[in-house]
């Protein structure tokens, strides 16, 4: 299983499935990361948290822990 948290930077992937449940995948869907997105990895801090990336339009960090819940083709 491929994840948001291994994607290369200036890569463009597409979200499979989403895991996690209950507050965690609320706020990751809330971020507007949804089954079928394509997101763009901007930049990645030397430690890997925060993960900056670009969703419709939009960009937005994610916590590595969240990112490891992205499922990603």
């Amino acid at each position: 299983m491929n994840t948001l948290k291994e994607a290369a930077v200036g890569q463009t992937v597409k979200v499979v499935k989403l895991h996690g449940e209950g507050a965690v995948k609320r706020r990751i869907m809330d971020m507007g990361i949804t089954k079928g997105v394509e997101v763009y990895v901007r930049k990645v801090a030397p430690f890997g948290d925060p993960i900056e990336i670009t969703v419709r339009d939009y960009e937005l960090s994610l916590r590595k822990a969240d990112a490891q819940m992205i499922e990603i083709a």
